[in-house]
């Protein structure tokens, strides 16, 4: 079900919660919402819809992943980078990483590391950071 962006700057710096099987109908919110946002959207976390839980969907031209409890293991080559936000007005500046390294859970909950680079691992690195309550 889509549900409404959250612009509570408060609930935004919260961090979120280990996703367990009990939350699957919450990272279908998520994915609703993404879905009803794509034409203007890269990104979404879960506390952007409420939910402060470690989950968070990101697509780049007809890839699309969805990562639940997604942590940074690696970052390399820092760079300054500005962002906007739906949770958000305006856009920031920030300091980004051209590539990174993260672990996840699948929705099965089967583990995965992976590499990422360019434009997907900055979307990645934006959602990471509404899980750790860190708004640029």
């Amino acid at each position: 079900m889509e549900k409404p962006i959250v612009r509570d700057v408060f609930f935004l710096k919260q961090k979120s919660t280990r996703v367990t099987a009990d939350d699957l109908a919450q990272v279908q919110d998520l994915i609703d919402t993404f879905r009803a946002h794509r034409s203007h959207c890269a990104g979404m976390a879960g506390n952007m819809i409420g939910y402060a839980k470690r989950m968070i969907i990101a697509a780049e031209g007809d890839m699309t992943a969805v990562m639940l409890n997604p942590v940074i293991t690696q970052k390399k080559k820092p760079f300054e980078a500005e962002e906007g936000c739906l949770s958000l007005s305006g856009t920031r500046k920030t300091v980004r990483y051209r590539e990174i390294t993260v672990t996840w859970e699948d929705l099965s909950f089967r583990k995965h590391t992976k590499k990422f680079s360019g434009w997907f691992a900055q979307i990645l690195q934006h959602e990471i950071d509404h899980l750790d309550g860190i708004i640029i």
